[in-house]
């Protein structure tokens, strides 16, 4: 009974911490004529305006929307505040926040088994949100602090749609990607996407995002010969994969490994 106190004030200074780690990421909002897209920045160590450091962007799924600018960090946040991921991997790290009933990508639940229980709408035009994301990498990029070889995107459930949704409209812009339990459009994804390199995430028991639309994907994407996907399925997880993936030893090292030939224009 004597060690339960104990336990408790070390998990609550556990709990401090990692607040205080949170706190690094600094409050921003983009704004765009009366559109506003709020993200939290986590600049690198000793981090010189002078100099141009890789870029990453994380997208966090529905449950995390809001406008308080601090939910989308509960998923991976704390990840890219230790101190040796920040020793090893210096990168600028942005987390946007998608407002409620906004959406990263168009899609829609459907009937389809074979679909993952989503149907993914293509359209011309992405949702606002992801207009907004993309002007602020730019903004970011023509600001001289990023290496535009070195730009990164991932994110989990609604935000591993709209990481497939990105590297789809963008192909060229993106030195690597990992989607977390999402779906994508696999014919636009194998025609414009196939040589990215991608790392896709699933729970092979996720009942929310089923995974046979990831396990589609990479069935379609190797069977075009592509060497740069890989994919990785937990056999005992349900939708939250993303601790699993996050704590995956290679996925940094392997991340940032990659960078472009030639710097985007």
């Amino acid at each position: 009974m004597k060690k339960f106190p104990l336990i408790l004030c070390l998990l609550c200074a556990l709990q401090q911490l990692a607040a205080q780690n949170l706190n690094l990421y600094e409050k921003k909002w983009f704004i765009r004529g009366n559109d506003t897209l709020r993200y939290r920045v986590l600049f690198p160590e000793k981090f010189k305006s002078s100099k141009a450091y890789p870029l990453l962007v994380f997208l966090h799924g529905s449950g995390e929307r809001g406008n308080d600018n601090n939910a989308q960090l509960a998923h991976g946040g704390e990840v890219f505040t230790r101190e040796a991921i920040r020793h090893y991997f210096p990168a600028i790290v942005v987390f946007p926040q998608c407002p409620a009933g906004s959406t990263w990508s168009h899609y829609k639940r459907d009937h389809h088994p074979e679909s993952g229980n989503f149907d993914i709408i293509t359209e011309a035009e992405p949702p606002l949100t992801l207009r907004l994301l993309k002007q602020l990498l730019d903004s970011l990029s023509e600001s001289g602090v990023v290496d535009t070889r070195k730009i990164y995107i991932g994110g989990l459930s609604m935000g591993g749609f709209g990481t497939y949704d990105m590297i789809t409209r963008y192909p060229d812009y993106f030195a690597a990607a990992f989607s977390i339990c999402g779906v994508a459009d696999i014919p636009q994804m194998m025609q414009k996407a196939r040589n990215l390199p991608l790392w896709i995430f699933h729970g092979a028991l996720d009942n929310v995002v089923p995974p046979i639309a990831d396990r589609e994907l990479y069935k379609a994407l190797m069977t075009l010969g592509d060497q740069h996907v890989m994919y990785t399925e937990y056999p005992n997880l349900n939708h939250n994969s993303w601790d699993a993936a996050f704590a995956e030893p290679k996925l940094l090292p392997w991340l940032f490994s990659n960078k472009k030939k030639h710097k985007k224009q």
